[in-house]
């Protein structure tokens, strides 16, 4: 069944305020740039957000954060966003940081019906022991501090318990749609943990489409899980395209090109 939504507007439209969202790509690599564009319009407020990242000042999800429109953070890369470290810093946005690979298996884990899971990654540290600054004070002291965790011994080796993650909705950037099950293809290049992970634990995934055309079937790997999926088409114009489409690309890979194989003259 085709689900395909009419706009990146419209596939948005029902997010609410306070709602969780886990959103694909790495850096400004793969992102749904359609769908955040669309969702900054939309007005959604108070988000709880798990990412990577939270994109540069400009781009990605950094057109939310500086809207304000982000409440809570979960990722594993600060990045250079400027906006990003004041609000963390000035006691405006909460963050919870997680090691790359710890999050994109509490994103599996979540999709998958599994409640925790135990991890080397972190032990004998503040991530096991707790007291992680979560949220500041607007003077700079903490006023939410991350909780110890739960740790066990197994075969002589330490263990972190981390909790699985589910969100409402998920937001990623999809290469093409099936035409039989309507299931979606990651993008290509795209890394997979940061891509296909985001989708697996939300009660409704909305894609942003690269490809308008179809696909007889997506590949096992990339299909999406059981809950709803609705891509959204990508009309040219939106902003998006003209900051992350595939013609940009193409230019700015064909200069750097050209400057690697520049010939100079060699002196006398």
């Amino acid at each position: 069944m085709d689900k395909t939504a009419a706009s990146a507007a419209q596939a948005v439209a029902d997010i609410r305020d306070g709602a969780s969202l886990a959103v694909g790509g790495f850096g400004l690599c793969g992102i749904p740039a359609a769908l955040i564009c669309a969702l900054h319009d939309q007005g959604a407020a108070d988000l709880r957000v798990v990412s990577n990242n939270c994109g540069t000042d400009e781009h990605g999800l950094g057109i939310l954060l500086g809207a304000g429109r982000i409440a809570r953070v979960t990722g594993s890369y600060v990045g250079e966003n400027k906006e990003f470290a004041r609000q963390y810093l000035n006691g405006e946005l909460e963050v919870e940081l997680v090691p790359q690979g710890t999050l994109a298996e509490r994103l599996r884990a979540g999709g998958h019906g599994i409640p925790a899971f135990y991890t080397p990654a972190g032990v004998g540290t503040r991530l096991a022991d707790g007291g992680i600054p979560l949220r500041h004070h607007a003077d700079g002291g903490i006023a939410v501090a991350s909780p110890a965790k739960e740790t066990r011994t197994f075969d002589e080796r330490d263990f972190v318990l981390e909790e699985a993650i589910t969100c409402d909705y998920a937001l990623v950037r999809a290469q093409a749609q099936s035409v039989a099950d309507g299931s979606c293809a990651m993008v290509n290049g795209g890394p997979d943990q940061c891509g296909q992970g985001p989708d697996r634990p939300a009660g409704l995934c909305e894609a942003d489409r690269h490809d308008d055309r179809p696909i007889r079937s997506a590949a096992p790997r990339h299909r999406g899980p059981r809950q709803d999926f609705r891509p959204a088409e990508r009309p040219l114009g939106t902003r998006g395209d003209r900051q992350f489409g595939d013609a940009a690309v193409r230019r700015r890979r064909t200069r750097a090109r050209g400057r690697r194989h520049v010939r100079r003259p060699h002196g006398p």
